[in-house]
């Protein structure tokens, strides 16, 4: 996820906060802008995070059948890039899933 994505996110959720407690939502000079929904935000998230997993797992394999030019402090460095992602990305998903589960314990 990169610092765009995260800030369309970001205008998204307090809009539609603003929205549940009745106040007319914010503009601000990003929200003006035409973004991106969120289903495709979170595509994008999820095949960024794919991708970096793949690619530790393909130099860990590389590493261990001894391929030429592979040397293992790069190996670590991507499978924590790939830990690390995953872990920002599961953090997402229970911030989402909590407040998805907040606005349906909204009374209208």
């Amino acid at each position: 996820m990169n610092a765009t994505d995260i800030n369309g996110l970001l205008i998204q959720m307090r809009a539609a906060a603003a929205l549940a407690q009745g106040r007319a939502p914010v503009a601000t000079p990003a929200s003006e802008a035409v973004s991106p929904n969120f289903s495709s935000l979170l595509r994008q998230s999820i095949d960024a995070v794919n991708q970096t997993q793949q690619r530790a797992a393909n130099l860990s394999a590389d590493f261990e059948r001894g391929t030429v030019g592979i040397d293992l402090p790069e190996v670590m460095v991507a499978t924590q890039k790939a830990n690390i992602s995953f872990q920002a990305m599961t953090q997402v998903r229970n911030k989402v899933v909590s407040a998805y589960q907040e606005v349906m314990s909204m009374q209208v």
